[in-house]
């Protein structure tokens, strides 16, 4: 019989120590951007990897005081790259300036692009969080190895959060990006994301040899490997609240997200109703929902 899936327990304690540089392990800083809300925790972690030579991953918001603290983090340094585990704004929209700034490329997995084609009456909920015209002037693939400022570092594609996720292995070490934070689980949001994607996502890198992972908002995990094996197990728990609340008679995601998260602040709410769309999508296609879409509104039905 296989082993129970470890509870999954949210940690909210990170002090992220915004604007100083935090030595995380050898040749790997982070600093944390100003830029606290509902849906970033206390925060975008930008990474240094390196020593005498460097790579910036995710450099976070266009903030002037957050630009400044990168600088004097790399204190002249040469930055051989930036790259991006993702190109959602809240990691990317510094990327230009600072790229011009410190005359370094742009890495990442390729434009931002949807996880499917839009439908006909659909709209991307986080279409202004995308940073659409930014292009690599590399294009990081599934299983390369790179060489990230003087440290050797394996590229490993992670959709689901958003279709270009990256996610980067430096010794025992994982830069999860937002594929697996500790404060929260993940939103996925459709079509920018994919519910599908994000399990078989977990399911990679579980079988990572990587133990410790570094996310880009909240503080490191330590077993990492353990908390991504709670966190689909999370996401199974709610895929079987989706089924019990259609089959109790919520035909409607307004009506299962007030099922299965009553009493919850407007934020939560937001976010639960594009996560709600993705799992309901996601058992669409297993067979296991019936969904009748239109110009008014989405039927759901057993």
């Amino acid at each position: 019989m296989a082993s129970p899936a470890p509870a999954l327990s949210f940690d909210r304690t990170f002090l992220p120590q915004t604007g100083e540089p935090v030595v995380l392990a050898e040749g790997i800083t982070r600093i944390t951007a100003p830029n606290a809300s509902a849906y970033t925790f206390t925060g975008t972690n930008s990474f240094l990897l390196g020593h005498e030579r460097l790579a910036l991953v995710d450099p976070g918001p266009d903030d002037a005081a957050h630009m400044a603290a990168l600088l004097r983090a790399i204190a002249g340094r040469p930055v051989a790259a930036i790259i991006l585990t993702h190109t959602h704004r809240d990691h990317s929209a510094l990327a230009a300036r600072l790229g011009r700034t410190l005359d370094a490329p742009l890495w990442f997995g390729g434009r931002h692009r949807l996880s499917r084609p839009l439908r006909r009456f659909e709209r991307n909920p986080i279409r202004r969080s995308c940073d659409w015209d930014l292009v690599p002037d590399r294009t990081l693939v599934d299983g390369e190895s790179i060489t990230a400022g003087d440290l050797a570092a394996s590229v490993h594609s992670t959709p689901g959060h958003c279709a270009n996720h990256l996610a980067f292995a430096i010794g025992s070490d994982l830069l999860s990006g937002d594929h697996v934070m500790g404060w929260n689980s993940t939103l996925v949001s459709v079509p920018d994301g994919s519910m599908a994607d994000y399990f078989a996502s977990l399911d990679k890198v579980i079988a990572l040899p990587q133990h410790r992972y570094l996310p880009a908002h909240g503080g490191p995990i330590a077993d990492g490997r353990a908390y991504a094996t709670a966190l689909r197990a999370h996401r199974q728990l709610r895929n079987g609240q989706v089924i019990a609340a259609v089959e109790a008679g919520a035909s409607s995601i307004a009506a299962l997200v007030a099922a299965i998260y009553p009493d919850q602040p407007l934020p939560v709410r937001l976010a639960a109703r594009m996560t709600i769309t993705a799992h309901v999508e996601y058992l669409e296609s297993l067979g296991q929902l019936t969904v009748r879409r239109g110009p008014f509104g989405t039927r759901i039905m057993k």
